[in-house]
């Protein structure tokens, strides 16, 4: 236990430094295409944080470990809205929100949320063809905003690009940074899932609460230490366009990569009622707390202090549901 404990420090020693360089590279590529942070922060910093959830779920569904596959992307959905996006929330007053950007990334979450809340409640179980579809989401999202990117439709606010053109760093060094970053952050996520999991068992914490709750903060991790860099940097439109990225590749890259890998039903091995407390308590939260992100913000251009308090809350009686009911 001693030596999961120190392991698991090592770990998030690693994070820390891991999204400091990552933060840097991505934040120096973006200005020097003239990309806003919130669309770098919504492609290639999600993909990077996510690195951790498509590792785990996708090395739990090839050994057969349904629960993991699948609480760990519908656990991080929650993690990374209703705490740490609710933590960037909470830190400023308001937060102006460019929907030009944002939009997109909400619209293709949804558009797959959708299509995995039908096939939960209506099946229960997930075939590859769904994984293939998910798959398809992922790239077609991709290809769509790549192309805006740099067809010219979304640049950079003129005073953001004039504030930023001294910036001298050569782009070999703001790809080193991504990339050794992104290294980094996946080591130190490994070392801290895989000792969080050998101490919650520890503890005596059950499989699918771990998958939930630890397994889930752990990959999250990730998303955490580059939304605090990203807020202390001055950056809050990458913390934003990460979050909302990453939500939407954990449904579609690491869903859709777990369910082709090996395709799994529903966990059932909690129940409320009489009735599956996935479809009960967890998939209803993720869509509950993603549109209380988004919507308000799509509507005002803002985010309010407000959500970031209530979704802080939500989490919290999440967190107490889990270990408790």
């Amino acid at each position: 236990m001693v030596k999961a404990v120190i392991l698991f420090v090592i770990g998030l020693v690693l994070l820390i430094k891991g999204g400091d360089w990552f933060v840097d590279g991505a934040v120096g590529i973006a200005h020097r295409y003239h990309i806003p942070e919130i669309l770098i922060g919504a492609t290639v910093v999600s993909i990077g944080t996510t690195i951790p959830e498509v590792m785990v779920s996708s090395i739990a569904a090839a050994v057969g470990q349904s629960q993991t596959a699948y609480g760990n992307a519908i656990g991080s959905i929650i993690c990374n809205t209703a705490l740490i996006s609710a933590i960037t929330i909470s830190a400023k007053a308001s937060a102006d929100v460019d929907t030009r950007t944002f939009r997109t990334p909400v619209i293709f979450f949804f558009l797959a949320a959708a299509i995995y809340t039908v096939v939960a409640y209506t099946t229960g179980s997930f075939s590859r063809l769904i994984g293939i579809a998910l798959l398809a989401i992922f790239l077609v999202y991709m290809t769509i905003t790549v192309r805006q990117a740099f067809s010219g439709k979304l640049v950079m606010d003129p005073e953001d690009d004039a504030e930023e053109e001294k910036k001298d760093s050569p782009l070999w060094k703001d790809i080193v940074f991504l990339i050794l970053g992104a290294t980094i952050i996946a080591i130190g996520a490994k070392l801290l899932v895989d000792n969080g999991k050998i101490i919650a068992a520890g503890l005596g914490v059950p499989e699918s609460v771990i998958a939930l709750t630890f397994i889930a903060l752990g990959t999250s991790l990730p998303e955490l230490v580059t939304a605090i860099t990203s807020l202390v940097k001055g950056h809050s439109s990458l913390s934003l366009g990460n979050i909302v990225g990453a939500n939407l590749f954990n449904l579609v890259l690491v869903s859709g990569m777990a369910i082709t890998i090996n395709p799994f039903t529903i966990p059932t091995d909690k129940v409320i009622a009489g009735h599956n407390a996935s479809l009960v308590v967890d998939v209803p939260l993720m869509l509950f707390v993603m549109l209380f992100m988004t919507v308000p913000a799509l509507c005002t251009k803002k985010l309010r202090r407000y959500q970031g308090i209530v979704l802080l809350a939500v989490y919290a009686a999440y967190v107490a549901f889990q270990f408790f009911a």
